[in-house]
């Protein structure tokens, strides 16, 4: 599986290296431009996201809606969709844990991508953890946690044996720790690409790789959580898989790496990574952009308190949080001018609304995105929900 990295000798090093101090970069001014009460709102907003986009990769399409609604436990009486929202309730509790430090920084290592599977397949209900074998139709159940124990077959890509995979997990663990801030960037695309060639589990590689490599940039570039490629891999997912499927050739001539594989490949699916990258902080940036998140979350509680479902002056307290980031409780009679019970009122009607959030009763109160508004205030996040 050798070149492991982008080597310093490759044509494309400087272009690559270019677009991972511009990530970098813009990445870090992105987590800088928004208040702490927002990141948090924003970080769980985006973890449905990811998961709705990393499922639909796998060809399993439930909406963030119907997510949150499993995050409620409200679960749909048709047993499939359940199940995918089973699924899906699985991922985020993964990434949750990984956003919560729970790789402590060493996510190539056998241990945590075995732990990644073991968390996720742990989740799903009984169902989603058979496969059939292509070839011969014998249903296999998958083990949480537990690398193959037969050989299988990926396209036209022949994964290692199964007897191999734990020497080829410890060279890929080797490869990529102790890197330099470049490299490790270059690695979120190098290692996704490797893990999925070596295969090392019976299902649910795609998302294991994808989820290794989301917490591989969070530690490295400290993204926060609130952007994912995993919407850019989704809305070009034939260029993904292409990519993908290119890197497993073998090296072209000596002007190729020095590898088996090709380095010319696995340079172009880390420019196509990067690039990714880089267009999806870029679209997340617009889209929270205050003073037109401001706009669309005013125009939005306006229409509310026409209809009567929200007490006039609720406008305001949102505004004063998303400029603010939090406000405490006791702020909020003096912000409109008015009683304590007035004040009270307008709380709780914006807590029942599920836009405002708190620890407790006492507690500040911040911002939060349900995933039924995502359509208004932050139009193109995910597609709109049908049926």
């Amino acid at each position: 599986m050798e070149p492991l990295l982008i080597s310093e000798s490759s044509r494309h090093r400087r272009a690559l290296t270019d677009l991972a101090v511009e990530l970098a970069a813009r990445s870090a001014g992105f987590r800088r431009s928004l208040p702490p009460g927002v990141l948090t709102a924003l970080a769980d907003l985006v973890r449905a996201m990811n998961c709705y986009y990393s499922n639909l990769i796998e060809g399993h399409d439930t909406h963030p809606v119907d997510i949150e609604r499993a995050l409620k436990n409200d679960y749909s009486a048709n047993p499939e969709k359940r199940n995918l929202q089973l699924e899906a309730k699985a991922h985020i509790t993964v990434q949750q844990w990984i956003d919560e430090g729970g790789l402590a920084g060493d996510a190539t290592a056998p241990d945590a991508t075995l732990e990644i599977h073991r968390r996720f397949c742990e989740l799903l209900p009984e169902e989603l953890l058979w496969i059939t074998d292509p070839d011969t139709g014998e249903k296999i159940k998958v083990t949480p946690g537990a690398l193959r124990h037969r050989d299988v077959k990926v396209g036209h890509h022949v994964p290692v044996s199964p007897g191999a995979l734990p020497r080829f997990m410890d060279r890929f663990a080797a490869a990529y720790t102790k890197l330099g801030r470049t490299d490790a960037i270059f690695a979120a695309a190098t290692a996704h690409h490797r893990l999925l060639w070596i295969h090392p589990f019976l299902h649910g590689n795609g998302r294991v790789a994808r989820l290794m490599s989301y917490a591989m940039l969070l530690d490295t570039l400290d993204t926060g959580g609130i952007w994912s490629i995993a919407r850019g891999l989704a809305r070009n997912e034939n260029g993904y898989k292409k990519r993908l499927m290119a890197c497993d050739a073998e090296r072209h001539n000596d002007l190729d790496g020095r590898g088996h594989l090709s380095e010319e490949a696995l340079a172009e699916f880390t420019r196509f990574f990067l690039t990714t990258c880089i267009d999806q902080v870029d679209f997340m940036e617009k889209l929270v952009q205050p003073e037109r998140l401001r706009d669309r979350i005013l125009i939005w509680a306006e229409e509310e308190i026409r209809a009567d479902t929200l007490p006039s002056n609720s406008g305001a307290v949102l505004e004063a949080v998303l400029f603010r980031g939090e406000l405490p409780r006791g702020d909020v009679a003096k912000l409109l001018n008015v009683g304590d019970r007035q004040a009270r009122r307008v709380t709780s009607a914006l807590i029942d609304h599920e836009v405002l959030t708190s620890e407790s009763t006492r507690a500040p109160l911040r911002l939060a995105f349900p995933a039924r508004l995502a359509g208004r205030w932050m139009p193109g996040l995910f597609p709109e929900q049908t049926g």
